[in-house]
């Protein structure tokens, strides 16, 4: 038998295979009725990190960004594995409906994208997109989000201006608008890992009741977001 000759060219097409350098446009677009997005994290990274996995437990700069819309600690994971990565590409709240692009070149071995964003008003639910892979063909590619909850914070659905500290009950804020006074629908949670949020109940009082969220404006149906990468 032969043996199998390897060249030079050849360890570098193998190599490619596996490790590649794109140039990516994302495209993010709000599907819900009355949710907005805070600052989001779009990151490209290897194929071994997260910056969130389903069924585990929240990392605390997971965490703050879900309670708080605080991406920096996720920006600092995100540098600390070379990621290539875009803060805050609509410059704010992303509203119901709206739409915000960015472009990014990604180095080799960041094979892997990543987007996450606090979805208010929620007490820690966000939505989110979990090391998809990046194709190395030219294209667009569509992904729909779904909603998550970190698992980190009883959903009372109580809006407390100003709160936003991590293990603080409490929604930070309600750009849509919100009532006032609920009680609270509940002051614990069975599932304190990263899962699918079971949405905003809501009530139909804007004042009293178990609830501050609107049931006919604060409730949603996964998917929350729709994303189109075009690979060049």
């Amino acid at each position: 038998m032969k043996p199998t000759l390897i060249t030079l060219s050849g360890l570098l097409a193998m190599a490619s295979m596996s490790s590649f350098a794109a140039e990516v446009d994302v495209k993010i677009t709000n599907l819900t009725q009355g949710i907005y997005f805070t600052p989001i994290l779009v990151g490209a990274h290897n194929d071994t990190s997260h910056l969130f996995e389903s069924g585990t437990m929240a990392s605390t700069q997971l965490q703050a960004m879900a309670e708080g819309g605080d991406i920096s600690g996720l920006v600092t994971v995100l540098d600390s594995i070379s990621a290539n990565h875009v803060a805050n590409p609509a410059g704010g709240l992303l509203a119901p409906g709206g739409s915000t692009m960015t472009s990014m070149t990604t180095s080799d071995g960041n094979t892997k994208l990543s987007i996450t964003a606090m979805m208010l008003p929620t007490n820690d639910g966000f939505v989110g997109l979990d090391s998809w892979s990046i194709p190395s063909q030219a294209g667009t590619y569509t992904i729909y989000l779904n909603a998550y909850d970190a698992g980190t914070e009883a959903n009372n659905e109580l809006v407390i201006d100003g709160s936003g500290a991590p293990g603080v009950a409490g929604i930070p804020a309600s750009p849509g608008g919100a009532g006032m006074g609920g009680m609270g629908v509940t002051n614990d949670e069975a599932n304190t890992y990263i899962h699918i949020h079971r949405g905003n109940l809501g009530d139909d009082q804007m004042d009293g009741g178990a609830s501050d969220l609107d049931n006919t404006v604060h409730r949603w149906l996964n998917p929350v977001a729709k994303v189109t990468v075009t690979v060049k």
